[in-house]
């Protein structure tokens, strides 16, 4: 499948100024578990960096990840996600938004399989979507997400990251905002990255 056929089917990956290739951007109000810690005010989701900024000030931004959203349930979104990806040697999934149920994670599984040479990050708050730990593929690594600021990272899965208020281990707000030489969350032998509250 040639990449313009497949963007037709589940629109085109997102490109990040801050990320070492390209991401994967769905609607963040579309979060299930995020929109209930939106309500809480000790909560990262309560600041959630995608529901302010570019991702609301354009409404070809917000058009395209409501497009993806869509997207999820077509038969052939498997291999057009790999013919988007395959070339990419980092890949992010959900710049903006999560998983959507067991059905969206398989597929996201199928997918990194798919693409062997790309090493997938996957960051998530949904944890009734998380796959048994043997189903993960080596190339990629689901990171799950604390729910609290300044809290401890969640102890139910082998990566996770966390949001904190000071001594934050991501270098990316040092660096201009950018990952420039750091892999740490594409790092499975880093069990928990932890980010400044933005």
């Amino acid at each position: 499948m040639k990449v313009k056929e497949a963007q037709k089917i589940t629109g085109s990956m997102t490109r990040t100024s801050k990320m070492p290739g390209l991401s994967y951007s769905l609607p963040a109000p579309a979060c299930q578990t995020g929109s209930k810690l939106r309500k809480v005010k000790t909560s990262p989701c309560f600041f959630c960096y995608a529901m302010k900024g570019n991702y609301i000030r354009y409404p070809a931004i917000k058009k395209a990840q409501y497009f993806r959203l869509a997207s999820l349930v077509h038969d052939s979104w498997v291999m057009a996600m790999v013919a988007q990806i395959k070339r990419q040697k980092f890949f992010r999934w959900h710049d903006a938004g999560d998983v959507q149920s067991r059905e969206h994670m398989n597929k996201i599984l199928t997918v990194c399989r798919l693409t062997p040479d790309t090493k997938h990050w996957l960051p998530t708050q949904e944890r009734p979507y998380l796959p048994p730990p043997e189903d993960v593929p080596d190339n990629l690594i689901i990171r799950l997400s604390g729910s609290k600021i300044d809290g401890p990272p969640p102890t139910a899965w082998s990566h996770t990251s966390s949001v904190v208020t000071k001594g934050a281990s991501c270098p990316a707000p040092a660096q201009g905002g950018k990952c420039r030489e750091c892999r740490a969350c594409w790092t499975k032998s880093i069990k928990n990255v932890s980010y400044g509250k933005h």
